[in-house]
């Protein structure tokens, strides 16, 4: 058995070990690198691994990275060590493979391969934009991907594009003669989200006055994408599951199963490959839906094509004539600008701009208005009923990270160590927020690093919202 993860997430060629995480018990949330010659774990704190887990025995088992998976031996603890609630002594078990040690469950997660694949020689996939190297990168991924029905599986944060990128990749696929439906797994209902996903027979339910197609019969021969699968309520995930196993879906009421033709492509803002962990989404249908999975960057990491967005966003507004214009000061702010909405406040932005604009015969006479953070009277975060709970939830959690991560900064001097110590977390993990936040670049520093010199850290992609219907955007 082999678990498979193909992404595009930044620092991904900075190929991980193989490694434990601990998911239930005192010391979940931990997580550490198998070496090669393995590790003892216990509650002794000798050993390589120590729990806080009073059922686990002073050195409870070790653990090691083989080719076909993990070594597993107990050491005569008092409690056992069970896989799938059958008690181990000396065995084999496959990456991916859920250990009890007394009241702890540790997942061992196998080593990841890398494989370089060129940038494309594109500036553009459809409707996205992007000479940058991280677009160049997510375009190489998807014009491979284009070819096969391989499920894709796009995170991002808000107005990165998802779907923009979902609807390129029907575009090259062979199915683009097909239809392309997008179904909003966070928009739906719960009561109604199984209805509108495989449909309903007449009197299924009060209300069912017919038979109704649902999204996957109306995606027949094309491509289904489901936006905010995240969201998907954990009953349904099943269901899910059988469709993109065996194409049949039970309409709502039916006994009789239906056969689709259809492609999945996916997206969400949500860390679903972190809610596996957690038990929050199952691990089957992650694994089936991210076949390919592929992290659009936020426009704070690819500035490099703001000039061409800028361009982009005034021919379609009528102003094509400023284009020759671009740049000085008023480029100088955009590009200095955080973009928390990314591409699709960009369009807004320009597109405003021209509209309140005038006669303008140049760029910089443009009023360009970008919004500051929303803050009440008391400088806290205020929570507001303009968008979608989701989004607006996450834009207030990424606005206190990066807020927290700056005055942290700065009370530690930039020394990452110190930073790391004082919040409580580990080095690798400030590294990854700090990335998210866009105040560190891969290989980079925040600030001055006064203690940890060239440590690239790990990379991380930003969990973000979605590319709405109707986000016809370039960019990405």
């Amino acid at each position: 058995m082999r678990v498979t993860r193909v992404t595009n997430q930044v620092g991904a060629l900075a190929a991980r070990a193989a490694r434990l995480r601990v998911l239930a018990g005192p010391d979940a949330g931990l997580e550490i690198d198998l070496p090669p010659v393995g590790v003892v774990i216990g509650a002794d704190r000798g050993c390589d691994v120590a729990l806080t887990d009073p059922s686990v025995s002073s050195r409870h088992c070790t653990v090691s990275p083989t080719a076909a998976g993990f070594a597993v031996a107990d050491l005569g603890s008092r409690n056992g060590t069970s896989i799938d609630g059958v008690a181990v002594q000396k065995v084999v078990a496959p990456p991916g493979v859920i250990l009890r040690l007394g009241h702890s469950l540790l997942q061992l997660l196998p080593a990841d391969d890398v494989v370089a694949i060129p940038p494309s020689g594109r500036d553009h996939l459809g409707a996205l934009w992007g000479d940058s190297p991280g677009m160049r990168t997510v375009f190489a991924i998807l014009e491979r991907a284009a070819r096969t029905d391989a499920s894709i599986l796009f995170l991002g944060e808000s107005g990165t594009g998802k779907e923009l990128a979902a609807r390129a990749v029907h575009d090259e696929s062979p199915r683009r003669g097909g239809p392309f439906v997008v179904f909003d797994c966070g928009a739906a209902t719960e009561t109604l989200v199984e209805s509108d996903l495989f449909g309903h027979v007449k009197g299924a339910f009060t209300g069912a006055a017919a038979d109704r197609q649902g999204a996957f019969a109306a995606a027949d021969g094309g491509t289904l994408f489901l936006d905010e699968i995240g969201d998907l309520p954990l009953a349904l995930q099943p269901k899910l599951l059988r469709m993109l196993e065996a194409g049949e879906v039970i309409p709502v009421g039916s006994r009789k199963p239906e056969r689709h033709d259809v492609r999945v492509v996916a997206a969400t803002h949500r860390d679903v490959f972190g809610e596996v962990a957690r038990g929050g989404f199952r691990g089957d249908l992650y694994y089936r839906l991210a076949v390919v999975e592929v992290h659009l960057p936020p426009l704070r990491q690819r500035k490099e094509d703001l000039a061409r967005l800028v361009a982009i966003f005034l021919e379609r507004a009528g102003a094509t004539h400023l284009v020759p214009t671009i740049g000085g000061p008023a480029l100088e702010r955009l590009v200095a600008y955080h973009w928390p909405g990314n591409v699709r406040e960009l369009r807004n932005v320009i597109t405003r701009a021209v509209a309140l604009g005038g006669p303008a015969t140049s760029f910089g006479e443009l009023p360009i208005l970008l919004r500051p953070a929303v803050q009440g009277g008391d400088g806290e975060a205020t929570a507001r009923a303009d968008r979608p709970f989701h989004e607006a939830k996450q834009a207030v959690a990424d606005r206190f990270e990066r807020e927290y991560l700056t005055d942290l900064l700065r009370r530690s001097g930039g020394n990452l160590s110190a930073a790391a110590r004082q919040a409580g977390v580990e080095r690798k993990f400030l590294y990854r927020l700090l990335e998210r936040a866009g105040l560190r670049q891969k290989g980079g520093g925040a600030g001055g690093d006064g203690g940890d010199g060239g440590d690239g850290g790990d990379g991380g992609g930003h969990d973000g919202g979605d590319g709405q219907p109707g986000d016809d955007v370039a960019g990405a």
